[in-house]
């Protein structure tokens, strides 16, 4: 008899420094739900930053750098799988541009960049994913971060997978495609119109009348906490994964 771990796919979990230092909680969900779909999963150690904040200030010295260490922590896995479009969108499609003509790393980054995935698209989309066995009662609406919808086409994938959750109700809220004004370091570089969106994507959760709001980006979610409970609202913000991996006895992103 074949040990299933010999065909099975061997997946890199890249954590991200968020989930890592606020919500560790999305981390141990990916797992779950990776392992369940038949993955063998590890998280290596010499994971850093995947560098989008040196990035996006143009430093890119100091980019390449990461990426070269990331790249060499996990480049002997079949799959490389994070549960954050953003990290995911610098990994995917900035790594490659960042070795142009460098004869040493170029192909290096290039054939890292085509193993990488979000993690909700992964399972769809690659494993063939299409329901889960999860039970969690309530409404719940969904935000599209940027990265994830317009550099990685995440759109359809967590609806698929949230619509066979039990007891759940899905319902969109307007302009959920629109930003919630975190962007990485968009939010300290210009705060008063990252406010001001924030106010505006606020509204539109709470007018859904949803009691969870959902999204793939701790970054996004982390914001729109922050703004949800200044304005006292009792929306209970979640990582996606955890709400497909049925792990919600966490307490809520920004508490109760």
């Amino acid at each position: 008899m074949t040990d299933p771990e010999t065909t099975a796919p061997r997946v890199g979990l890249f954590v991200t420094c968020l989930v890592d230092l606020f919500r560790p909680s999305v981390g141990f969900a990916a797992v779950k739900l990776m392992e369940d779909a038949g993955c063998v999963v590890d998280a290596p150690v010499a994971q850093t930053c995947c560098g989008q904040p040196a990035y996006n200030s143009g430093d890119r010295e100091d980019t390449r750098a990461i990426a070269k260490s990331t790249i060499a922590a996990f480049e002997d896995f079949d799959y490389v799988v994070a549960p954050s479009g953003s990290c995911t969108g610098m990994l995917k499609k900035h790594y490659p541009g960042l070795f142009q003509g460098d004869t040493k790393w170029e192909a290096r980054a290039s054939a890292f960049a085509e193993k990488v995935h979000e993690l909700v698209s992964f399972l769809t989309d690659v494993l063939g994913v299409d329901k889960v066995p999860a039970k969690v009662s309530g409404k719940a609406t969904y935000h599209d971060s940027c990265s994830g919808l317009r550099e990685l086409g995440v759109r359809e994938q967590p609806r698929k997978l949230l619509k066979s959750v039990k007891g759940l109700k899905l319902t969109e809220m307007a302009e959920a495609d629109v930003c919630c004004g975190f962007g990485g370091t968009f939010c300290v570089k210009y705060s008063d119109i990252s406010n001001a969106i924030v106010e505006e994507k606020a509204a539109h959760i709470v007018n859904t009348g949803a009691d969870m709001l959902l999204a793939g980006d701790l970054g996004c979610l982390m914001n729109m906490a922050g703004k949800l409970k200044r304005k006292r609202s009792t929306v209970e913000v979640r990582h996606v994964a955890e709400v497909l991996a049925g792990m919600t006895d966490t307490p809520p992103i920004g508490g109760r």
